[in-house]
C-alpha cells in the first residue's frame, strides 16, 4: 500500500586526462556505456537462475492487466463499502471499476496494470499528466474477497476527497510512491513545474538487470571465447553481485527494502547506498521505542539492528536471490549456524514439537487457535511480526529476544503475548525469568529510547553509552544521536561535535542535524567540511545548514563548493517534488538564503500538494510576517490549530502574532492554551505573563510570571518582568527577592544595584 531529510578541479583534469590517455593507447575508442538488453537475453546462459526467477514475488512485481494477470473477481463482481457499491467488470478484453473517483465523484475507471500477487493484489489507473493511481480496493488472494485496505492503513481515519492519502491524490501516486521498486531500469521523469509525469522503465517487473545492472556488455563478453575474455570478477557486468562483503549485499537489497528518502533514479552503479537514499531510523513513530516495528519498514530498518547483521548475516543466508523463498523450512533454516543441541530443544523454547501431544491453544472465544507446535519454531518468539495491508503477515526482521518484562513500561509488544492474547504481560516475564537465567540482564535500549522520546534527563547517560560503545549497531547509535537534541547541555554539545566525524554516515548525518554552533564562524568551522562528505546524504544535510551563510563571510573556494552543493541539493529535492516534504525544504533553503519570492512559492506548491502538511503553513506563516503580510499568517495558523489541535507551538506562534496584531483578547486565550499544553516552556509562561500584565490582569500576570522564573530561576529577563510587576504593585516586599537575585547574577552591573538599593529604601 502506498503511504505515510578545494583543489577537486585540478584533480579532477589530472584524472581525466590520464584516464583517457590509457583508453587512447588501449583501444582507440570511447568507453562503451552498458544499456539494458531485457531478461530474455539471460536464458540461454542462465536458464535455472531464469526459472527460479519466473513467478517469484519480483516476477509479479507489476504486471500488465490482462486475463494471466489479474487475479481478482471482475465477473460483475461487487463491493459495498461505507455506503457505496464499487463494481468489477469486463468490456471488450479490458478491465474497469466503477467507484468513486475525484472528488469523491463516481465514475468509470479502467485497469491497466497490476500491482504485486499474494498475499494481495493491487491495481492501477491511468489519468491525467502521466500520473497512475494506486485502486483502494484491493484482492484477497488468500480468501478471494475484495477489501477496502484504507481500512487497515488507515485505521480510524476519514479520508475525506481532499486529502492527499486519498486514492486518486498524491499520497496514492505510483510514479512517486511505487514505482521505483516494482520495475526495472524506472525512470520517473517528473517536471515540477508542469507536474507532469513521462514515466518509463525498460522491464515492468523486477527483473534480472534490476539487482546485476544493465546487461549488455555482460552479454558482450559471454560471447567471446574463453581466451578473449577479460579476467575480472563482474563478468562485464557493472554490478558486482559475488565475492563481496555482507554490507554490500545488504546494500543491493536496502534502496527497496527500506523506508527511505530517495535522492534520485536507481541507476547503477552506486559507491554508497547513502548516495541514493535517506533511512528512516527505528524511532517512534515508525518503530516503538524498542525499535520493533510498527508501521511498515520493508525489513532494512529492522533488520540493521539485529546482531545477526553485526555478524555478518546476509539475506541470502536466508533467501535463495532469485525465487526470494526461504533456503530451508523451519527451525533448520535457523540451525544453518545455531547449534541444534543448544536451542532446538525443550531445555531452550519450552514448548511442545509439532510431533508432540496436547491440545491446540485456542484463544478469543474459540476465533483463534494457535496449534500445537508453533511456540517451538525460533522464528515465532525472535522474529513475531504483524499484519500490514490488511492481510499480509510480515516479520520483524531486528531478531530479538523477547522482553515482555518491558511491555507494560514501554507499550511495547511481545511474542508471548501474541501468541498468547488471554495473558498479560506479567505473566509472560514470570515465566522467562523462571525458565532463563537473569533474562532483563541483555542489552536492551528501548528504556533509553523511551525516556529520550518523552523528553525525560535521565535518558541522556544511556543515549551517551549506546553511542560510544562499538558493540551497538550504527543504525541505534543514529537514533541515540538524533534524540541529543533534545538535551542541550555541554556534555552533549562536547559529543554530537565529535560525531561529526564519526565512521557512521547515519551517526553524520545526525550530528549534523543536531548541530548548535556558538556563532557564524563556528557553524563555518565546524560544518563547511562535511560539504565534501563521502555520502550525499550528509553533504545534504549540510547543505540545508548552510545556505543561509552570509557570502560575505566566506572566500572563494567556499562559496563555490557551497554554490555546487546547492545547485546538488536543489536538483536532488526536484526529483521529489511531487512530495510536500521536498517543496517544503526547498522553501527552507530559499527563505535562508532571502530568495524570498521563491520561499513563497515552494511553501505554497507543498500546501497544495497536501493540505494537511502544517509545517509548511507553520513556515509560510512566518515568512509572512517577516514580510509584514500579517493577515495572511494568521489564517494559515488558524487552519494548523483547528485541523491539529495537539501542535501547541503553534498556538505559542499564534499568541505572539495575534499580540503584534494588536488582538490582545485573541493573543491571551491562545498564550494560555500553550502555555496549559506545555508546563515546562518558560517562555511560553514568561510571554502570557507580559500580555496578561499589559492588558490590567496582574494577579494572572504574577502567576503566569512567577512560574517563569521558577522554570528558569536565573533568567535575568524574567527576573526583571516579575520585580517590575510588583514594583508598579507597590509590593516592595515581594520584589525584592527576584531584584536581588539579579544583583547576585550581575554584581558588577550599577543598575542592579540601583534597583536593590531603591527597594530596600522602600522597605
Amino acid at each position: 500500500m502506498l503511504k505515510n531529510r578545494y583543489s577537486a578541479s585540478l584533480t579532477s583534469c589530472f584524472v581525466i586526462s590520464f584516464s583517457f590517455f590509457i583508453n587512447g593507447c588501449r583501444t582507440n575508442q570511447p568507453q562503451q556505456q552498458p544499456v539494458f538488453a531485457g531478461s530474455h537475453t539471460c536464458i540461454e546462459c542462465h536458464e535455472t537462475e531464469y526459472h527460479t526467477w519466473k513467478g517469484s514475488d519480483h516476477d509479479h512485481a507489476m504486471d500488465t492487466a490482462v486475463a494471466s494477470t489479474v487475479l481478482g473477481d471482475f465477473n460483475n463482481a461487487t463491493f459495498e463499502h461505507n455506503g457505496f457499491t464499487s463494481r468489477f467488470y469486463t468490456k471488450d478484453g479490458k478491465y474497469y471499476v466503477h467507484t468513486k473517483g475525484p472528488q469523491g465523484v463516481p465514475g468509470d475507471f479502467q485497469i491497466v496494470y497490476t500491482f504485486g500477487g499474494r498475499p494481495l493484489q493491487q491495481y492501477l489507473i491511468p489519468f491525467e499528466k502521466g500520473r497512475f493511481q494506486t485502486l483502494p480496493l484491493t484482492w484477497d488472494t488468500q480468501r478471494k474477497v475484495w477489501y477496502d485496505i484504507t481500512d487497515s492503513v488507515y485505521k480510524g481515519q476519514e479520508i475525506k476527497p481532499d486529502d492527499w492519502l486519498y486514492w486518486t491524490n498524491n499520497g496514492q501516486n505510483w510514479n512517486g510512491m511505487c514505482a521505483e521498486c516494482h520495475s526495472t531500469n524506472l525512470r520517473k521523469n517528473y517536471n515540477p513545474v508542469t507536474h507532469v509525469y513521462h514515466t518509463t522503465w525498460s522491464e515492468i517487473d523486477v527483473s534480472c538487470e534490476a539487482c546485476h545492472g544493465p546487461g549488455s556488455e555482460h552479454n558482450k563478453w559471454a560471447a567471446l571465447s574463453e581466451r578473449a575474455r577479460k579476467r575480472d570478477t563482474t563478468y562485464g557486468l557493472i554490478v558486482q553481485t559475488g565475492n563481496i562483503t555482507s554490507q554490500q549485499l545488504v546494500d543491493q537489497c536496502a534502496y527497496c527494502h527500506a523506508r527511505r528518502t530517495s535522492f534520485g533514479d536507481f541507476i547503477h552503479p552506486r559507491k554508497d547506498i547513502f548516495d541514493i537514499m535517506s533511512p528512516q531510523l527505528p524511532v517512534v513513530p515508525n518503530y516503538y521505542p524498542d525499535g520493533q516495528i510498527k508501521e511498515e519498514d520493508y525489513v532494512y530498518g529492522s533488520f540493521m539492528q539485529s546482531k545477526m547483521h553485526q555478524n555478518k548475516v546476509r539475506c541470502t543466508n536466508c533467501h535463495d536471490p532469485h525465487s526470494l523463498k526461504l533456503k530451508k523450512q523451519g527451525n533448520d533454516l535457523c540451525l544453518q549456524c545455531h547449534k541444534k543441541e543448544n536451542y532446538d530443544t525443550y531445555a531452550h523454547h519450552h514448548h511442545k514439537r509439532f510431533t508432540g501431544e496436547g491440545s491446540p491453544l485456542v484463544l478469543d472465544h474459540g476465533r483463534k487457535t494457535v496449534a500445537v507446535g508453533e511456540g517451538s519454531l525460533c522464528i515465532n518468539c525472535h522474529m513475531p511480526g504483524q499484519y500490514f495491508m490488511g492481510v499480509d503477515f510480515r516479520r520483524d526482521h531486528s531478531m530479538r529476544i523477547p522482553r515482555p518484562d518491558l511491555s507494560n513500561e514501554l507499550s511495547t509488544p511481545n511474542a508471548c503475548t501474541q501468541c498468547h492474547t488471554d495473558k498479560p504481560a506479567s505473566w509472560a516475564a514470570a515465566y522467562t525469568k523462571k525458565w532463563y537465567s537473569n533474562p532483563t540482564s541483555r542489552p536492551n535500549f528501548g528504556k533509553t529510547m523511551h525516556r529520550a522520546d518523552q523528553g525525560d534527563t535521565a535518558a541522556v547517560p544511556g543515549l551517551v553509552s549506546l553511542i560510544n560503545s562499538r558493540q551497538t549497531a550504527n543504525i541505534v547509535r543514529a537514533a541515540a544521536t538524533g534524540y541529543l537534541i533534545n538535551f542541550p547541555g555541554t556534555e552533549t554539545d562536547t559529543l554530537n561535535r565529535a560525531l561529526l566525524t564519526d565512521a557512521s554516515s547515519l551517526v553524520r548525518r545526525e550530528a549534523v542535524r543536531n548541530f548548535s554552533p556558538h556563532d557564524l564562524d563556528d557553524l563555518i568551522k565546524s560544518l563547511f567540511p562535511l560539504l565534501g562528505d563521502s555520502t550525499k546524504m550528509v553533504r545534504l544535510e549540510a547543505t540545508s545548514r548552510l545556505a543561509g551563510v552570509p557570502r560575505k563571510n566566506l572566500d572563494t573556494l567556499q562559496k563555490q563548493l557551497l554554490s555546487k552543493n546547492i545547485d546538488e541539493y536543489i536538483a536532488t529535492m526536484n526529483y521529489s517534488a511531487d512530495f510536500a516534504a521536498s517543496r517544503h525544504n526547498l522553501g527552507n533553503l530559499y527563505s535562508n538564503m532571502g530568495q524570498f519570492p521563491e520561499a513563497v512559492e515552494q511553501y505554497r506548491e507543498a500546501i497544495r500538494i497536501d493540505n494537511q502538511f502544517y509545517p509548511a503553513k507553520v513556515n509560510l506563516a512566518m515568512l509572512y510576517n517577516g514580510l509584514g503580510e500579517n493577515g495572511k499568517a494568521e489564517k494559515l495558523l488558524k487552519e494548523v490549530v483547528k485541523n491539529h489541535p495537539g501542535q501547541s507551538q503553534t498556538k505559542y506562534s499564534l499568541g505572539l502574532l495575534l499580540a503584534e496584531m494588536k488582538k490582545y483578547d485573541e493573543a491571551v486565550d491562545y498564550l494560555q492554551q500553550a502555555a496549559n499544553e506545555m508546563p515546562e516552556n518558560p517562555r511560553v509562561h514568561y510571554n502570557l505573563g507580559q500580555l496578561l500584565d499589559f492588558s490590567g490582569d496582574t494577579a494572572g500576570a504574577e502567576k503566569a510570571l512567577r512560574h517563569a522564573v521558577e522554570l528558569d530561576p536565573e533568567n535575568v529577563q524574567f527576573l526583571i518582568a516579575l520585580t517590575q510587576l510588583y514594583l508598579r504593585e507597590g509590593k516592595y516586599k515581594q520584589a525584592k527577592p527576584p531584584a536581588l537575585k539579579i544583583y547576585k547574577l550581575n554584581p558588577n552591573d550599577p543598575d542592579a544595584r540601583k534597583l536593590l538599593d531603591f527597594i530596600n529604601s522602600k522597605l
